[in-house]
């Protein structure tokens, strides 16, 4: 839905069925790589505990995941360069989590995790596609990109800040961990802030109208909101569901804009 978005919006035409399942088949890869690799905990999460009862589904899908990935890298191999870009932040994201030599010291020094998250994000859902058309950068799809880091960037600080306790016993680092509760909720108001720019700049420069801007907007909007509530309750539905689909809203939403 969001790559789909930012064909939408920037008007791009390349071979897009096949990079949606690219995006699929490597989203699956690296989400069940990443929770594969979860520790056992003495106190779990329901989340953690599913996790590490179903190692196995997590090893099968990714391998799917991994299959399906490169039978479509391969269909964009003229783009090596970009997509390469993807699979080293992506893995970066995920490698503080490998229990051997060099990456286990990646966990004292990896500050930026959430950094790396928030960009591979972006550069797959909105950089990639405006890479693979070749297209000349403008100021609409530079905003766009900043647009997009800065939203994606607000919800993974509430994702860290849910599990700084456990990334502390881990000793995984990140920003989250190493600033204060106040230094966080600074970091988030000024994300949210860019955010809310870049968007309204965007939206002004190719002509979306106020209800255009408006749905754009909502995803922060609705972040900004529910940020003291979820900073208190952890519940697996509220992150999974409302918050992680916080990124799929706006896409939704633009679905209804008519065509210009």
């Amino acid at each position: 839905m969001m790559v789909h978005q930012t064909n939408q919006l920037l008007h791009l035409q390349y071979d897009y069925p096949d990079y949606y399942l690219f995006v699929f088949f490597a989203t699956l890869c690296s989400y069940n790589f990443h929770w594969y690799l979860t520790p056992d905990m003495p106190q779990e999460t329901m989340r953690i505990g599913w996790t590490t009862r179903n190692r196995n589904l997590h090893l099968a899908l990714f391998i799917i995941g991994m299959i399906g990935s490169g039978w479509y890298f391969f269909h964009f191999i003229q783009h090596w360069f970009w997509l390469m870009g993807a699979v080293v932040l992506t893995f970066l994201y995920s490698a503080p989590k490998l229990q051997f030599f060099p990456f286990q010291h990646l966990s004292k020094i990896a500050i930026g995790k959430t950094i790396f998250l928030a960009f591979v994000w972006m550069y797959v859902t909105a950089f990639l596609p405006l890479a693979i058309t070749g297209r000349q950068w403008e100021l609409p799809s530079i905003l766009f990109c900043v647009s997009r880091f800065f939203l994606v960037y607000a919800l993974c600080i509430m994702f860290d800040y849910r599990d700084r306790l456990y990334d502390k016993a881990q000793g995984i680092r990140s920003m989250i961990t190493h600033f204060s509760e106040k230094g966080v909720d600074r970091i988030f108001a000024v994300s949210l802030a860019i955010f809310a720019v870049s968007t309204i700049w965007f939206s002004l420069l190719i002509s979306a109208g106020k209800i255009g801007c408006i749905m754009l907007l909502i995803p922060g909007a609705i972040s900004a909101i529910i940020y003291p509530y979820a900073k208190k309750n952890f519940n697996d539905y509220l992150y999974y569901f409302v918050i992680d689909g916080l990124m799929m809203l706006s896409p939704l939403l633009t679905l209804l804009l008519p065509s210009h």
